[in-house]
């Protein structure tokens, strides 16, 4: 007991000099750093930051498609519960769509397991947009959502150039990135071996652009009933494939 409290002593101290400058920022917003109990990560929260209560966590991932470590951010924006929206690299997408059909396609499987992790569910739950008007955001990342015309929206606005400039160093196409909303909350994921504090940032400032037109997209939602869509059932054949040539808007 006394070796493995010594050994946790000397963990915690080494990762409180690695982690220096990433405690020293989070300070300076007003956030609380912690390390988690195993040594092997952290959390940053941040109450009423800029686009609500903030959590950052670094650590372990906790998905299978994103090997070693991951970042993980969420914003409570208070969002209406059912406003499902998420972007996701394409190569991301690509791969996880082969996955899950290749599990849920199976005669004996009749619906989307609920252990799967929301990402991979609504590939096959919600329809995907075919019609993003930046030809790079088209090329780099795919999106799906509830409602078409919400997630257009939502995708189309200020979080557009926001992705288009994240792409060009921040978000290589091989990175598993996904940035979502959802039970009224906006998530983001993606790989990180080590915390780098200027990534930190700058995931941050994308989360930021997703909340405020999350936010900005749900303002539509108080001027009528909800918006329908075309799908959110289960579908039995994959999504059909986008267009070939998608109408020159950039």
């Amino acid at each position: 007991m006394v070796i493995k409290q010594v050994k946790s002593w000397f963990v915690a101290r080494a990762n409180a000099a690695r982690w220096r400058s990433v405690a020293d920022w989070a300070d300076s917003r007003g956030a609380v750093f912690k390390q988690v109990r195993d040594g092997r990560g952290f959390v940053i929260e941040q109450p009423k930051a800029s686009v609500g209560n903030l959590r950052i966590e670094w650590g372990p991932s906790q998905r299978s498609y994103i090997s070693g470590n991951e970042l993980r951010i969420r914003c409570e924006l208070k969002l209406h519960s059912d406003l499902q929206m998420m972007v996701l690299a394409r190569e991301l997408m690509e791969s996880l769509e082969n996955t899950v059909f290749e599990a849920y396609t199976d005669t004996l499987k009749t619906r989307v397991d609920t252990d799967t992790p929301e990402e991979m569910r609504w590939l096959v739950m919600f329809p995907k947009l075919s019609q993003i008007a930046s030809k790079l955001v088209r090329s780099r990342f795919g999106a799906v959502g509830v409602n078409k015309d919400l997630t257009t929206a939502w995708v189309d606005g200020d979080l557009s150039p926001a992705l288009v400039q994240a792409s060009q160093d921040l978000l290589p196409a091989s990175r598993p990135f996904v940035l979502l909303t959802m039970r009224g909350n906006a998530y983001l994921r993606t790989s990180m071996e080590e915390p780098v504090l200027e990534q930190i940032q700058s995931f941050l400032k994308l989360m930021e652009v997703a909340g405020r037109e999350a936010q900005r997209v749900n303002g539509r939602l108080t001027d009528g009933p909800w918006p329908t869509t075309s799908s959110i059932a289960w579908q039995s054949q994959p999504p059909e494939e986008e267009p070939t040539s998608p109408p020159p808007r950039d």
